[in-house]
């Protein structure tokens, strides 16, 4: 997969790339959106600690499909705060470290999820 990052427009602000390019034959796996919620239902309070579980269940989610943190090409995600930004890109970033891929990338602030207590949702595709 190769990242586009035209030198026409400006660089990206962050971790990402404007754009990726997937090449012919590889299998594509798109996840559901991943909320921070544990397998015994809890949800911690902070956006950090929920980017690091939506990030985790997307590992898991990539592994059933035979695929790694390194095979993302986008990722999409939901915060309910601009204050709720900094904790999940510090967790996105930490998910891709060591993976040499900068996917391309979409991060909105929204109203709300389905529960008050959610603060964080992401997504990704991935292609091998």
């Amino acid at each position: 997969m190769r990242a586009l990052n035209p030198g026409t427009i400006r660089p990206p602000f962050a971790a990402y790339a404007h754009g990726t390019e997937i090449p012919a034959g590889k299998r594509v796996v798109v996840t559901s959106g991943q909320l921070g919620m544990k397998p015994d239902d809890s949800i911690p309070e902070g956006s950090y600690e929920q980017a690091l579980i939506c990030f985790e269940n997307i590992r898991e989610i990539l592994r059933e499909g035979d695929m790694e943190p390194a095979d993302i090409t986008h990722i999409s995600a939901y915060v309910t705060s601009r204050e709720h930004m900094a904790g999940y890109m510090r967790a996105r970033d930490e998910f891709l470290a060591g993976t040499g891929r900068v996917p391309s990338s979409t991060l909105l602030i929204v109203s709300g999820f389905t529960r008050e207590e959610f603060k964080v949702e992401v997504e990704v595709m991935a292609a091998k």
